[in-house]
């Protein structure tokens, strides 16, 4: 893989590359920014750029030509992955979880391409309602690959997608080795909630901020790479909204804002006719999601809630909404306004939060719909 199979990001690129070439690479990466722009595809190219050069420049020696074979497949010996797992019913009660029980898996899910979602990951580990998480065994193994020479006698690499995702232990154990890393290691870490992350490990990080992706890099993205008309990809490429994750979601017919769209609405229409036993079995419904769904679906809630407050503007260039979305939204943006916008959006990201501390679902979401009740009724 090299850079070029990254959608837009040509800055962040440039960045990257003259960090080698100026010889003032850190030992430890901390990309951030928004979900779908990239920051894992832009880890592993850039894994690739330090473990095998660049393609486009012409260098082929027998070395380069080896490890860009092996990087082809993900199969480099200098490349390690850490990535949130699940503890499965077959493995014993005292087992800690680490990244090689799923090998096989993530090396299934990465062949896919470089850009992948949580719940694409949680599919390919056949989890239920598990959380995912990387646990304090998976330092200490970490620990132990990189004590290791360098096979290939430059680099070794360690991409760690989803730091925030680590237990305790385990993140006070990786902060030991970002505080005394080994010899000739670089750490890429990939986050969605830098937030969440111990304040003294993002300290030993150097930070890159990965912006949304262009429109136009989208748009253009989607007719070479997708063969899509280009009337169709500007219109995905505006919804898209910088993620080239939801320009994918667009294209495909089943995708699960639809399901998340239809629960929003039934949740809306409910709320609003005070059904309060059809709201109990709404929630029953959305808690046997699993937790990770559960809070997927509050984020698109809480999206939702924006533009439908923006709609009543009557100002299109404001709004980033699927014709489905826009066509519920004539009707019903006028109970979202000035009085309740905020606290609406404040009760789904409590309840997202709730469900992120294993709160009971059921109560979480039967809770939140009866205060909606009360506050679409704000004017």
């Amino acid at each position: 893989m090299d850079f070029s199979e990254v959608i837009g990001q040509e800055a962040v690129k440039e960045r990257l590359i003259q960090m080698v070439k100026e010889d003032r690479l850190p030992h430890a990466l901390l990309f951030c920014g928004p979900h779908g722009a990239g920051k894992m595809a832009l880890a592993m190219a850039f894994a690739c750029y330090l473990l095998a050069g660049d393609e486009t420049n012409g260098e082929s020696s027998p070395s380069v030509s080896n490890a860009r074979a092996m990087l082809r497949n993900w199969e480099h010996p200098d490349l390690h992955f850490s990535y949130p797992t699940i503890k499965l019913p077959s493995m014993s009660s005292e087992h800690q979880p680490v990244s090689t029980d799923f090998a096989k898996e993530w090396h299934g899910l990465i062949m896919q391409g470089t850009y992948f979602t949580m719940n694409q990951w949680m599919s390919q580990m056949g989890a239920t309602t598990q959380q995912a998480i990387i646990t304090g065994a998976e330092s200490d193994e970490l620990s132990r690959v990189l004590a290791l020479k360098s096979s290939q006698g430059g680099y070794k690499v360690s991409i760690i997608w989803l730091p925030e995702r680590m237990n305790l232990t385990s993140a006070n154990k990786l902060l030991k080795l970002l505080e005394e890393p080994p010899q000739g290691t670089v750490f890429l870490m990939v986050c969605e909630e830098p937030e969440k992350l111990l304040e003294t490990i993002v300290s030993r990080t150097q930070r890159i901020d990965v912006k949304r992706i262009e429109d136009k890099a989208i748009e253009n993205a989607l007719v070479d790479k997708r063969g899509i008309d280009a009337d169709a990809a500007h219109r995905i490429a505006r919804i898209a909204n910088g993620s080239w994750l939801k320009a994918l979601e667009s294209l495909d017919a089943g995708n699960e804002n639809r399901e998340f769209h239809n629960m929003f609405q039934m949740l809306m229409r409910l709320c609003y006719l005070r059904n309060v036993k059809d709201l109990k079995r709404w929630s029953e419904v959305v808690a046997g999601y699993g937790r990770e769904k559960e809070r997927r679906m509050l984020t698109y809630f809480q999206h939702q809630v924006r533009e439908n407050f923006m709609f009543n503007f009557r100002t299109p260039e404001l709004n980033y909404m699927t014709l489905e979305e826009e066509n519920f939204a004539k009707n019903f943006a006028r109970f979202i306004n000035e009085a309740n916008v905020i606290e609406i959006n404040e009760l789904f990201q409590r309840a997202n939060r709730d469900i992120g501390q294993n709160a009971n679902a059921k109560i979480v979401f039967y809770d939140m719909a009866l205060k909606l009740i009360v506050l679409l009724l704000k004017k």
